[in-house]
């Protein structure tokens, strides 16, 4: 499924440190993940560092995209309460970089 994302969300899928996600971003990007808002490339590094101490894994499983926003259905699972759970990304890019990101 991974193959069929736009690039920019592809690339943030595929990426492999906290570093590599944060640079998916605008440097003005904005990540919502649990209530918790997080802006600028340094803010969702430390967004990333704090998740990845988190043992998960995902699958991504559906795709969705409307005019302005592709929303991503992914399996997550892991050491963390309530594992497995299915999350939706919705994401926002502009150009080659995502400038939004909300995981509900």
């Amino acid at each position: 499924m991974t193959n069929a994302l736009p690039t920019p969300i592809a690339h943030y899928f595929a990426a492999l440190t906290p570093f590599q996600i944060a640079d998916c971003f605008t440097e003005d990007g904005v990540v919502t993940d649990e209530r918790r808002t997080y802006r600028g490339r340094d803010e969702i590094l430390l967004w990333r560092e704090n998740v990845g101490a988190i043992n998960f894994q995902q699958d991504v499983i559906s795709l969705s995209q409307s005019e302005d926003t592709a929303v991503v259905t992914c399996r997550v699972w892991g050491d963390f309460p309530g594992s497995p759970v299915e999350l939706e990304h919705a994401f926002r890019v502009e150009g080659e970089k995502i400038a939004a990101l909300v995981i509900a």
